[in-house]
């Protein structure tokens, strides 16, 4: 009887995953089965650019299914809670999947509930977000009237799915109205939790000095305590409130709700995970990827696919009894748009600061820590390398770098 490797959730890591194991484990002795609660697949970094019309919805949507690789079961169902003690997964419609091995990447979601005042009579009017499709859909239609104002563009809390993202907007909110010539009559803000522009130091500091290049206010260590939405304002714990006419705001991001219900989560829902192997603490036979686990790197494709090529590695010794390798070291790239055609290109890891130079070679083509417009369009390019290869746990030439093993915390 075939053994069953089981993954939960079918979005970037999850698919990634399935073709990676499908071409290790023999079909003769491993089933492989995907659980997702519904079939559409959205190509997220899209959300971004949604908003401001450069996509349309066949651009960054995909069934689930289509991306799973030939000899993979994908079944429609939602999980109710998992059983790491009994090797097994309750679904709601009351039946049971049981496994031999689990991957969980059942990735984030956005809690607009967890922040007073977000969700209400102004959800969505003067309220928004783009870390949905239905999110994104609501803004892009939002923006194209909106006559002008206070923007603040908000973020609620760390972790948060592609921490760049909102810096990103700002960036492009201010292209945006400069294009429609009316960048005059809007006054922007970025109001963050952190005391930087971002989360690295050297990284913070460049991104920091374009915001003030650009118009754009950075009101730093700004921690909402409740949203006084009938009064347009946004509170700190301190006592300091930012106005506005427009909220683009990213939510807190928490783990699947069904890692709640089944109580292996933090008080996110994100799952203690090793961050060096990716193995879930306390429980030897199920490993978490991308989102849903608790390590401190970016919640980003970027890292789902660098933590892929070692957490292959490590499932198949565990599945051989020899000792896992800690091999993945935090490492994460990403082109952040910086607005007028340009972006910047940044490649951390967990001790590494973002360094300048050159990617993926030592030659080039791209540059590190620098706007240009080549950057831009490798951001735009990196859609199809998506669909065609991060999607199918291709290879990424000059990319796919397993660091020397790290001693584990």
């Amino acid at each position: 009887m075939n053994k069953n490797l089981l993954i939960l959730g079918a979005g970037t890591a999850g698919t990634m995953m399935a073709h990676h194991l499908r071409r290790k484990l023999p079909k003769s002795e491993w089933a492989i089965t995907v659980i997702d609660r519904d079939d559409t697949h959205y190509y997220q970094p899209g959300f971004l650019f949604y908003p401001f019309g450069h996509y349309e919805e066949q651009d960054i949507v995909r069934s689930k299914k289509s991306l799973m690789p030939k000899g993979v079961s994908f079944q429609l169902a939602e999980v109710d809670r998992i059983e790491p003690a009994e090797h097994r997964v309750l679904l709601q419609d009351g039946t049971s999947v049981g496994y031999d091995l689990l991957i969980i990447a059942t990735g984030s979601r956005t809690a607009p509930e967890e922040t007073e005042g977000m969700l209400g009579s102004e959800w969505r009017k003067s309220i928004h977000d783009f870390y949905t499709f239905d999110g994104a859909t609501a803004l892009r239609e939002k923006l194209a009237d909106w006559e002008g104002g206070k923007l603040v563009v908000h973020v609620t809390e760390m972790p948060i799915k592609c921490p760049v993202a909102p810096l990103e907007f700002a960036f492009l909110a201010d292209s945006f109205f400069k294009q429609r010539g009316m960048r005059h009559k809007v006054e922007i803000t970025y109001a963050t939790p952190l005391s930087g522009a971002f989360t690295k130091p050297k990284a913070a500091k460049k991104l920091g000095h374009l915001l003030g290049d650009k118009g754009i206010h950075l009101e730093a260590e700004f921690v909402v305590e409740h949203i006084d939405a009938e009064a347009r304002k946004i509170v700190c714990f301190d006592g300091r409130e930012l106005e506005y006419d427009l909220l683009v705001t990213t939510p807190v991001n928490m783990g699947d709700e069904a890692v709640r219900r089944s109580g292996l989560g933090d008080d996110l829902d994100f799952i203690p995970t090793d961050k060096h192997t990716l193995q879930a603490r306390n429980h030897p036979d199920v490993f978490v990827i991308g989102d849903a686990t608790n390590v401190p790197a970016s919640k980003a494709g970027s890292v789902a696919h660098f933590e892929a090529e070692g957490l292959t590695a490590n499932v198949l010794r565990h599945l051989r009894g020899e000792p896992l390798v800690p091999d993945f070291d935090g490492h994460s790239n990403c082109f952040v748009e910086s607005g007028d055609g340009k972006a910047l290109l940044i490649d951390f890891s967990y001790d590494i600061e973002p360094h300048e130079g050159n990617f993926p070679f030592p030659f080039g083509p791209l540059k590190l820590l620098e706007e240009s417009r080549l950057n831009h369009l490798g951001k735009l390019a990196f859609r199809q390398i998506y669909w065609q290869v991060l999607m199918r746990g291709l290879p990424l030439v000059g990319v796919n770098r397993i660091k020397q093993p790290v001693e584990t915390a």
